[in-house]
């Protein structure tokens, strides 16, 4: 059985004055989501807006309770980061 999960998170960076503060903020984070998590992500709305960022997470395992603890524990590190607010987030599996 082959279980994906996406996780779909709207981030603030109030402390960003230019879009390049924002990607410099966003690329920091995919890259330590993905090192840590061993997840893709990818920045996927919100590009030209300099304090919001949207980004796309997907997990893809055997087991739909691995996949739910993974995405659970990403919600949670998004939420203690400093660089970034986490706004809100959707999880779906397929």
């Amino acid at each position: 059985m082959m279980v994906i999960g996406v996780l779909r998170v709207k981030l603030a960076v109030f402390e960003s004055t230019s879009l390049k503060d924002k990607r410099r903020v966003v690329k920091s984070l995919k890259e330590r989501l993905a090192g840590r998590f061993n997840v893709s992500i990818a920045e996927v709305d919100s590009l030209d807006h300099r304090q919001q960022a949207e980004l796309g997470v997907a997990l893809v395992a055997n087991d739909r309770q691995f996949v739910e603890s993974c995405l659970s524990k990403i919600v949670d590190y998004m939420r203690l980061d400093r660089s970034a607010s986490l706004v809100d987030y959707e999880v779906e599996y397929f």
